[in-house]
């Protein structure tokens, strides 16, 4: 019987990692602190202390703990298979040895001065950590552990964010040198202790006096609390070997069968099996990579959840799709993977950095040169591929001046994203940047080939900004940077509009005014797009290269 549902299990697990990783930022900043003195650590100490250590701050922190301590045995226990990834295995693998290293250090800080009634400070803590090797090296070790662990798990919950990327260098930055200064400051900190600390009042005989009445206390609550935890770790793979209340086959399409327990997800048994499946988001539903088309057995199945129900809306999925890693099927079940790690490659694929894809805002810039077949059908097929050249150089020249990328050529078209490492307003001003440079760029091929043209060039380009799904897509050599979803989609249809209206340039307005840049005085549309409900407010621009006169000055 399930008490919690499965949202609330994953919010509980996710909040007491974000109190505990908050914790942990400020005790390693307080670490830090040895690289100025050990004064200031202990300056340091006593302000978060007025948080951490307070009644109120001791019960938030500690219940954060043991809470995120059994969400990660329920997680262990609910997982059916430890086939799994290897960030996954050394996110559980660090989080589950962590308390064994740690129980030392909370014996000594918080346990001891209860006892003795005498402060644990950053001097006192620093030379009984110090006055043995062994115990300097676990504690750098758990340090190390810790942060890897709450790294780990804020990548994972990250990873898929349509921010990340925008912070990703940053962050990256960051987890690699709070560590560092946090060990740093650590040697630092027990480096700059007088020799004789302890032999001339440092501790000062009561606290000498008092830890040494209470240490076998101590020993037997380090020991309580090692029995406690080894004892739930056990337990709870103790309770994964039991035998469960039954079995179930998974059946795929190759006929390969996973026959697992019943509890198991699809994408569970796919893993328990050693079958390839896709899963870009790692299991936790929030993407739609693993998903299955069930094409037998999915009377009787439990329905979709709430995250699962989210994502398969917003695909549009028919009522025989689910995602492997939600679906815990109760009895036999045929299935088809729709993306086919075997035969797609796309177990391949998406261990390369970001080929999975993942959602940005972008804006993105369609052209294409108007009546090229008939301006060039007289012409010979080297002096086309030429000039073809040239007018590829000048679009890739704008494009990428102006902060975007080429998506691809197609024939005598170009597709251009913007706002891969920009913030989504600064995208919307660099696509209308790009779209001036080009206008002014094909008048300045027509000058160049005048004598040569019946006829000059002319551009049609459309531009529009929203989500889109950017990453590597493709087969063998042929995979690249890509992007797909209806902001692409509409750009196409707008560039398309421009040559309907004889006009070189059709924006959105939505473009126009996360730019910040006022169009007014060329025609407003609002236009009906197949595929689109409501109209799309639209610019139509004769002369693309008039609004440089708008634009802010270039640097």
């Amino acid at each position: 019987m399930t008490i919690l549902s499965a949202d609330i299990r994953k919010k509980a697990h996710l909040i007491s990692g974000a109190v505990l990783g908050s914790f942990v930022l400020c005790h390693f900043f307080n670490h830090s602190l040895g690289l100025i003195s050990v004064g200031a650590m202990e300056a340091g100490r006593r302000t978060l202390g007025l948080l951490w250590q307070s009644a109120p701050g001791t019960v938030f922190l500690y219940g954060a703990l043991l809470l995120h301590f059994l969400m990660a045995l329920d997680s262990l226990y609910r997982r059916q298979t430890l086939r799994m990834p290897v960030g996954e295995a050394l996110k559980i693998v660090f989080g589950l040895s962590l308390p064994f290293l740690l129980i030392p250090h909370v014996v000594m800080t918080r346990v001891e001065p209860i006892l003795t009634g005498i402060g644990a400070d950053y001097p006192m803590v620093l030379r009984g950590l110090w006055s043995h090797a062994y115990n300097a090296s676990r504690q750098s070790i758990a340090l190390l552990l810790v942060w890897g662990h709450a790294c780990l798990g804020a990548w994972f919950w990250m990873r898929g964010r349509s921010w990340f990327p925008r912070y990703e260098i940053l962050l990256y930055t960051i987890a690699i040198l709070v560590p560092i200064f946090a060990l740093f400051g650590f040697v630092s900190g027990a480096r700059s202790l007088p020799p004789v600390y302890a032999e001339h009042g440092a501790y000062g005989d009561l606290a000498t006096v008092g830890r040494a009445r209470i240490g076998p206390i101590a020993a037997n609550v380090r020991l309580a609390l090692y029995a406690g935890f080894a004892g739930l770790v056990g337990g709870t793979l103790a309770l994964r070997a039991l035998p469960s209340r039954g079995r179930i086959r998974v059946r795929y399409p190759d006929g390969r069968v996973a026959a697992v327990s019943l509890g198991f997800s699809v994408l569970e048994a796919s893993r328990a099996a050693g079958i390839p499946h896709a899963s870009v988001c790692g299991g936790r539903g929030r993407c739609s990579t693993c998903r299955v088309r069930v094409i037998q057995g999915l009377e009787g199945q439990p329905g979709p959840g709430a995250a699962e129900l989210a994502t398969l809306t917003r695909i549009g999925a028919p009522n025989n799709v689910r995602l492997a890693c939600q679906f815990r099927p109760v009895h036999n079940v045929t299935v088809v993977p729709i993306l086919d790690s075997d035969s797609l490659g796309t177990k391949t694929q998406l261990a390369r950095h970001n080929g999975g894809g993942r959602e940005r805002r972008v804006a993105v810039l369609f052209c294409d040169l108007r009546d090229f077949t008939r301006i060039t059908e007289h012409r010979l097929p080297f002096d086309t591929v030429f000039l073809l050249n040239r007018y590829f150089e000048m679009v890739g020249e704008a494009v990428e001046g102006s902060g975007g990328v080429i998506d691809k050529f197609i024939g005598d078209g170009a597709l251009a994203i913007f706002g891969l490492k920009s913030t989504f307003e600064e995208a919307c001003l660099q696509s209308l940047t790009a779209a001036a440079r080009l206008a002014a760029g094909i008048r300045a091929l027509n000058q160049t080939f005048a004598a040569e043209l019946e006829q000059p060039l002319r551009l049609a380009i459309g531009l529009h900004a929203g989500p889109a799904i950017v990453g590597e897509m493709g087969y063998g050599r042929a995979t690249a940077l890509t992007a797909v979803g209806d902001t692409i989609n509409t750009a196409s249809r707008l560039e398309g509009l421009a040559k309907e209206h004889d006009c070189e340039l059709a924006v959105s307005v939505e473009l126009a005014d996360r730019a910040g840049i006022s169009l007014e005085g060329n025609r407003r549309l609002d236009i009906s797009l197949r595929g689109r409900q409501a109209t799309l407010e639209t610019w139509m621009v004769e002369n693309a290269a008039e609004i440089s006169k708008v634009l802010p000055a270039q640097d």
